[in-house]
């Protein structure tokens, strides 16, 4: 069994967690989740950096004692866990004594190899970077990273000989070309390298928030000399007991460091320099991913451009924020948040796409075959739709675990997509309801169930990594228990006929309400009042009622009404006379598949015009659990022009 270390950058405790910090954990926590599902033994952590100067002055600023400001923040980071349903096996702190040990072990380390002198150091120093930023580094000024205010430091300092590990490090990127990504990044590294590495200062004594330096009190470690130590702490690294020995052996060196991009020169430099200082293993490699914009800047606590995921799992759901981030962001490129574009792939990609397959597959086995998946007939597999679509689910589930080895979520999710969409489109061609009025074409409808329900299982197990508790639901649905390693063996054609489903379940609700209702919502749901009593929905009398008429419609002819994708143009026979409407079921509906039937419409509604098109009257359609609208009808159609009592 391969053993698989995934780590989270430790976040920094000067403020409180935003989209940037979940965004690394959810990512973190779907590689470590398709690793299980892979057979691997896996140990993922995450934690918080709780040392240094910003977390002083923050403290301070709040009017808090340091040690409380760090309990409290640190807290809301822990919280993130269960919000976001991670699964992480281990929350560091590096306030911890396990850690106080740890680093000072680190330190002695590479100090007996010979890599630190004290010296006076005087030069610039970023605050919120926790940087020293040469002179021919700064622009305008200011810290080339975050664009703030440096500080002129002078005082005295422990130096780590980071020049003398230049052409160590040189030959080590030479050799490793994948240990950063993406290659962008890893050019950045190696440029910066080529220019000629300075000794780095680490250690201060203008503060006293951090680990003592072993020896010399007066001194603390370097925050990012403390910090990075937290990867080795938490597999046992500097504990004395044998089993923390024993752990450290299995897990060391980390598989990967996942870490946004501004901290990739710490990682990519100074970590691997200490790590050959101590004689330690170099972690095999540094993942680096884009930052989360809005209005083209950077999300960020100073800008004030920053999303709280907690209002954004209350209003989309754990599994809805999880599935756009991952998504949404081309795992190294930055990418564009905005409010309208999470709604949109909700309702598109959620409730429409993957909610309407797995409500379809579901609801049909359970009216068709009695909640009892039929068996595929292997005469009608081999038609060419089945095969194509069935080729195409086989060739899906080694794409999505290549995917998931590179990191490449939004292509692996992408893929799934594509075999949904083309599975909602064979369940439109085969046509399910209309075998099912014919006792002959018996053998027809189980192979067009089974093939829908097997398709459901297999999108199921490929989207738990991204969406865990979605994924367990649908495989629910289809009456699968889901297996601790189910990516090892998983093919086509093991869902056992025979099997009976569980019940149908609302995955993705869809949402009806703008962006500004959701916003307004959203803003209430904070206002600290008193819970409030569920409304009942308004109750009319019988005579009210009785103002609405229906009546059955004959649809003659259909088309799509042009630069509207949810939009159909009918023409309807209501027995005394001809109409024009325009109905919202074009995400539901060819064309084609309606003309002839027979719906029901508002016969005695005022004319409104959509898209240009005068609308006399309103076809009624139901929303089920899958989102897409499904029309109301009959099983033995009266005539156009019959009253709806």
């Amino acid at each position: 069994m391969r053993r698989f270390y995934i780590t989270t950058p430790i976040y920094y405790i000067n403020a409180e967690p935003h989209l940037g910090h979940a965004y690394s954990t959810m990512v973190a926590d779907a590689a470590a989740r398709a690793h299980r599902l892979m057979g691997n033994e896996v140990f993922f952590l995450t934690g918080t950096d709780e040392h240094g100067q910003k977390v002083e002055r923050a403290a301070k600023k709040a009017g808090m004692p340091t040690p409380a400001f760090a309990d409290i923040v640190s807290q809301k980071f822990r919280d993130l866990s269960p919000l976001l349903n991670i699964s992480n096996d281990d929350f560091i702190r590096t306030t911890e004594p396990r850690h106080f040990a740890a680093a000072r072990e680190f330190w002695r380390r590479v100090k007996v190899g010979g890599f630190f002198y004290k010296g006076s150091y005087e030069g610039w120093y970023c605050t919120v970077d926790e940087v020293f930023v040469p002179d021919t580094q700064l622009v305008d000024g200011k810290c080339p990273t975050c664009g703030s205010t440096v500080e002129r430091i002078a005082e005295e300092s422990y130096f780590f000989k980071l020049s003398a590990f230049q052409d160590r490090l040189r030959d080590y990127y030479a050799q490793h070309p994948d240990f950063v990504t993406p290659p962008g990044r890893r050019n950045e590294i190696v440029a910066f390298i080529e220019n000629g590495l300075q000794d780095l200062s680490v250690s201060r004594t203008s503060f006293s928030w951090g680990i003592p330096v072993p020896d010399d009190p007066a001194h603390v470690m370097y925050v990012w000399f403390d910090a990075l130590t937290n990867y080795m702490t938490a597999v046992g690294y500097g504990a004395p007991e044998a089993s923390a020995a024993a752990m450290f052996a299995k897990y060391w060196p980390a598989d990967v460091h996942l870490i946004g991009k501004e901290i990739v020169r710490q990682h990519g430099i100074y970590w691997p320099a200490f790590l050959m200082a101590a004689d330690l293993g170099i972690p095999r490699k540094l993942v680096s991913h884009g930052w989360w914009m809005m209005d083209g800047a950077k999300m960020s606590k100073s800008i004030g451009n920053v999303v709280k995921p907690a209002d954004y799992v209350r209003q989309f759901g754990v599994d809805g924020l999880r599935y756009f981030v991952m998504r949404e962001m081309v795992f190294g490129q930055d990418a564009n948040f905005t409010d309208e574009t999470v709604l949109g792939r909700y309702n598109a990609d959620l409730a429409n796409d993957l909610g309407n397959l797995v409500s379809r597959a579901a609801t049909m086995i359970h009216r068709y075959r009695e909640s009892v998946v039929p068996p595929a007939s292997p005469a009608l597999l081999g038609r060419a739709p089945e095969v194509e679509l069935r080729v195409g689910i086989e060739s899906l589930i080694g794409r999505v675990k290549s995917a998931v080895e590179s990191f490449q979520f939004s292509q692996a999710l992408r893929d799934i997509w594509e075999v949904i969409g083309a599975t909602n489109r064979y369940i439109v061609t085969r046509e399910p309801w209309v075998l099912a009025k014919d006792a002959a074409k018996s053998g027809e409808l189980d192979t067009a169930l089974y093939v829908a329900a097997d398709t459901v299982r297999v999108v199921g197990e490929l989207v738990r990594p991204f969406m865990p508790g979605t994924g367990e639901r649908i495989l629910e649905m289809v009456g699968v228990k889901p297996s601790a390693q189910s990516w090892v063996s998983l093919r086509i054609d093991e869902l056992a006929p025979g099997r009976r489903i569980g019940e149908t379940q609302a995955l993705f609700p869809r949402i009806e309400h703008s962006v500004e209702e959701l916003r307004k919502m959203s803003s209430d749901a904070q206002k600290p009042e008193e819970p409030l009593e569920p409304l009942e929905p308004a109750r009319i009398a019988i005579d009210d009622f009785l103002k609405v008429e229906l009546r059955v419609a004959k649809v003659l002819t259909a088309e799509r009404v042009p630069k509207s994708n949810r939009l159909l143009k009918l023409h309807v026979d209501v027995g005394t006379e001809q109409r024009t409407l325009v109905a919202g079921i074009a995400d539901a509906y060819e064309p084609e598949t309606i003309v002839g039937r027979s719906v029901v419409i508002v016969f005695n509604l005022k004319p409104a015009k959509l898209m240009g098109i005068e609308s006399n009257g309103m076809v009624l359609a139901a929303s089920p659990e899958g989102g897409k609208p499904m029309l109301v009808t009959f099983d033995e159609p009266p005539a156009p022009g019959t009253r709806v009592r």
